[in-house]
């Protein structure tokens, strides 16, 4: 019981810090972050952030790849895999989409870490793109043949869609309305979803639309 006690206690001292960690990018960007600054903001003594992640860069690195920070693949792909893959490529693809859009909607402190992120460059930013990357990389993988026989670059149809649903977003935290489109509402993302749906089915077609 004790044992069991301790490690709870454990683990929500480690959630903790790495919530402070995006709380304090978010709030005060990239160079506020320090053991210090990141044990006062947790509330804890610095030499659990030791004892707990190692160091700095062990501590940026599990920020990283925490689903506090970025959608796993696994969120991005649902929890259905099976049935994700029964899907047309154009349909999975979309899904795939609009399920990081969704998930990126539920972070507001990622997005003020993503604002911070393009105008400055450090060994953060690093670990964090290369979260993302492998991320990716995951997510590709469980497509497998669907992306081989492809007639169009899955790859790049992705990117920009993703980038588009990153910059809307990135948009909405100081602006509603986008080309007509509410960018803070449900409504709104209804619309762009059904529209990330459309540009799939156009792009992805076999026979060479993409």
């Amino acid at each position: 019981m004790k044992k069991a006690s301790r490690s709870r206690d454990r683990l929500a001292t480690a959630d903790g810090i790495l919530r402070a960690v995006g709380t304090l990018i978010a709030r005060d960007g990239f160079m506020a972050l320090g053991i210090n600054a990141i044990a006062r903001e947790a509330g804890v003594d610095k030499v659990l952030i030791y004892r707990y992640f190692g160091g700095m860069p062990e501590l940026l690195r599990a920020f990283g790849e925490s689903e506090e920070f970025w959608p796993s693949a696994s969120e991005m792909l649902g929890d259905d895999i099976e049935a994700l893959m029964s899907m047309s490529l154009a349909e999975s693809v979309a899904l795939v989409l609009i399920n990081f859009a969704r998930a990126l909607r539920r972070r507001p402190i990622t997005l003020e870490i993503m604002a911070w992120e393009m105008v400055e460059r450090n060994e953060l930013t690093e670990v964090l793109r290369n979260v993302r990357e492998d991320v990716a990389i995951r997510v590709f993988n469980e497509f497998g043949e669907k992306l081989v026989i492809a007639d169009a670059d899955v790859a790049a149809i992705t990117t920009l869609l993703s980038a588009a649903v990153s910059h809307l977003l990135l948009r909405s935290r100081d602006t509603e309305m986008y080309n007509t489109v509410d960018i803070r509402s449900d409504k709104g993302w209804e619309r762009i979803e059904r529209a990330i749906t459309v540009i799939c089915k156009q792009c992805l077609l076999p026979g060479g639309k993409g």
